[in-house]
């Protein structure tokens, strides 16, 4: 919003020639309490400050949507009050150009003031031209400075304890736009995200085929320049994702119009794949922004991570022993499963080969279901457990009301299923 900041300013020492009781020289009570509100040295109230602060916010919000770099620039304070920050005001605001913003704002949260410094938490929410149908939301730490001329001004701009780190604050961003994706990237040639483009368009009609058409049909995929930028990103060590070549970011348990996901890169891990196993990260990966509106609590992870990899591999013609080699070695050696992988095997461990067999186990529940009962059937099932919104009895129920089974019967079926495909 335009306009200059109102500030309410008062001449103390002065007196007052004639108070509200008519005597002169003697203040009233109320014009008093008022002289105390706005106090000496012309500062606002906390309360105007704070609207002062949210209406800067605005202006320097229009600036980014507008890419004005002057008006941007009227919103930083001095280069020298910046220490601490990612990176300057003035280099984020050149590296967001290249990302195509339909919107971006801020809401103050929380506002503390001494004098003509404060510091703000903001949810800063913004959204991507023709790919979020609703806001993706920052949380973000400011520190304001104030002066008479130019008014409150933005001194550092960082992500809260509670946020994480934005792209744009790792360095320029360059977007690749796909005919069904956008490809975000730093540190990266154009050259290189369009392999990644492609892909993705590739990914989104074979989600398409197997889950259906009810949901954006498009894809933002993020490429950081490294693993530490993937972290960054994702608030988590660096070491949980070594070996983890993409994630998808999103909030479960949201409506169809709601999500605004995004695929993540893990570039280490990601270009030692060939070319198959890419396109499978980036079909499974999309398989999870598909199925985002029906996945929640209630949603075991075998059946989430089983279906993305179903997906993933349904029209490669690949094997169950190419597919899951680590449950076939452990069925070659005895040591089949005797249970449906539980959520706490795909946590992250020493043992890699305990991670695969629950991916594994759980791609070969999800094959079971379409080979058995028929894809549709999967399609259903995996919906109806979501419908329960809570774990306890989700399963059961969808079991029973989709598969006309009990979850003892089905894992038995799935151990003599798992046997019959490696053993």
């Amino acid at each position: 919003m335009a306009g200059r900041r109102r500030t309410t300013r008062s001449r103390c020492g002065s007196g007052v020639r004639r108070g509200l009781s008519g005597r002169a020289g003697v203040p009233s009570a109320v014009a008093l309490a008022l002289a105390l509100l706005v106090g000496c040295g012309g500062n606002a109230p906390p309360d105007a400050a704070r609207a002062d602060v949210q209406r800067m916010l605005e202006r320097r919000a229009a600036a980014v949507v507008e890419r004005n770099g002057a008006a941007y620039r009227a919103t930083e304070a001095p280069t020298s009050s910046v220490a601490g920050q990612l990176a300057t005001g003035a280099a984020e605001f050149v590296n967001l150009r290249g990302l195509p913003l339909s919107s971006w704002s801020y809401d103050l949260t929380a506002f503390h003031r001494s004098g003509d410094r404060a510091t703000a938490e903001a949810a800063l929410r913004y959204r991507i031209r023709g790919y979020d149908q609703a806001p993706v939301t920052a949380v973000r730490t400011l520190t304001l400075v104030r002066d008479d001329d130019r008014g409150w001004r933005v001194a550092a701009d960082e992500p809260s304890k509670k946020g994480t780190e934005q792209l744009w604050e790792q360095g320029r961003i360059v977007a690749v736009r796909g005919e069904r994706s956008l490809v975000l990237g730093v540190g990266r040639s154009a050259k290189t995200l369009r392999a990644y483009a492609g892909l993705a368009d590739r990914a989104v009609p074979a989600v398409t085929e197997a889950w259906g058409e009810d949901w954006a049909r498009r894809v933002v995929v993020v490429v950081p320049e490294s693993l530490e930028g993937m972290a960054g990103l994702l608030g988590a060590p660096a070491s949980g994702y070594r070996g983890i070549a993409a994630v998808t970011t999103g909030e479960a348990d949201r409506s169809a119009e709601a999500p605004a996901d995004r695929i993540v890169v893990n570039p280490d891990a990601y270009a030692v794949l060939g070319d198959f196993g890419k396109q499978v990260v980036l079909t499974h990966e999309t398989t999870h922004v598909a199925t985002r509106a029906d996945t929640n609590a209630a949603t075991p992870l075998w059946l989430s991570e089983g279906y993305a990899d179903w997906v993933g591999y349904r029209t490669t013609g690949r094997t169950a022993p190419e597919v899951a080699p680590e449950l076939h070695r452990a069925v070659a050696e005895g040591r089949a499963p005797a249970a449906l992988p539980a959520d706490s095997d795909f946590g992250f461990s020493d043992d890699a080969g305990r991670l695969a067999r629950a991916y594994e186990g759980g791609w070969l529940a999800c094959r079971l279901i379409a080979d058995h009962w028929g894809e549709v059937r999967l399609d259903e099932f995996y919906r109806a457990v979501g419908v329960h919104g809570k774990r306890e009895g989700a399963v059961e129920g969808a079991m029973k009301e989709v598969l006309n089974t009990t979850p003892e019967k089905f894992t038995e079926r799935w151990r003599e299923y798992v046997r019959g495909q490696l053993g």
